[in-house]
């Protein structure tokens, strides 16, 4: 059995998830529940604890703190945050605390099962010397993989009229500091990424022969089709119309006037 501490200030959070969740059947024994970091701290330096799922939003000493001075002081101790979708603002600052992942208080019991099982499995191969799992779909996603899945999913799904701005409400950053984070994580900008997505989805639509080349220029986010042509011949090395060219003989079909 692993030991689990779970800290929250509100008390039928700690109270009733540390009595009636299932953790003995997961593998954890809940060896303490408190209201505060500063208590939970204070706790972790006297007693042995394996994993820790807080709050971050707590008074007295925040969730937050608590993951810094676990990684600085204590780095085998997991960190796992439980909390509130408005919290996720302050949830990316932890990035480099390394803390295991982040679940919505609002999620169902499944999604405590599922990153608890994936857990133990993770300590059970760390505590038997063992490789951890190298397959993405083994491990849990960290904090910087969830915000770039989430980014991403979005600008794929938006890309005729996506903004900085709009990704504000998706992960509850600036659009400042969503520029930056995703230069840092990417190596790349914003816009560069959102060009590349809109030229890969044109040179789909341009092997419809329904569409003519200033609607497939509309319909990947570019109102001047002046514009679509120069940017889709500085990525691909040619116009829409000669990349429609090479396809046209795959398909026996041609285009009618643009």
């Amino acid at each position: 059995m692993y030991s689990l501490m779970i800290v929250d200030d509100e008390y039928e959070i700690h109270n009733g998830i540390s009595r009636y969740f299932p953790w003995e059947e997961l593998g954890f024994t809940v060896v303490a529940h408190l209201d505060n970091g500063k208590k939970a701290y204070e706790y972790l330096q006297r007693h042995p604890v394996d994993v820790v799922l807080c709050d971050i939003n707590m008074p007295v000493m925040n969730g937050l703190e608590l993951a810094r001075l676990i990684h600085e002081n204590h780095p085998h101790i997991q960190t796992v945050f439980l909390s509130g979708y408005s919290d996720f603002a302050f949830a990316q600052q932890a990035l480099e605390y390394h803390v295991k992942s982040y679940i919505l208080k609002s999620s169902k019991y499944n999604e405590l099962i599922r990153v608890f099982t994936k857990l133990k499995s993770e300590l059970d191969s760390a505590h038997s010397g063992e490789k951890a799992l190298e397959d993405n779909d083994s491990r849990l996603p960290t904090f910087d993989e969830k915000v770039m899945d989430t980014i991403k999913k979005y600008i794929d799904e938006h890309y005729m009229d996506v903004t900085l701005e709009d990704l504000t409400g998706q992960v509850h950053m600036n659009p400042q500091y969503i520029s930056k984070y995703f230069k840092k994580m990417t190596g790349r900008n914003f816009s560069d990424y959102l060009i590349e997505v809109r030229m890969k989805k044109a040179a789909e639509l341009l092997q419809d022969i329904r569409y003519k080349t200033y609607e497939v220029s509309a319909l990947v986010g570019y109102s001047n089709s002046v514009n679509f042509t120069r940017t889709f011949k500085h990525y691909y090395g040619m116009t829409p119309r000669e990349y429609r060219g090479r396809h046209r003989n795959t398909s026996g079909e041609g285009e009618g006037s643009p």
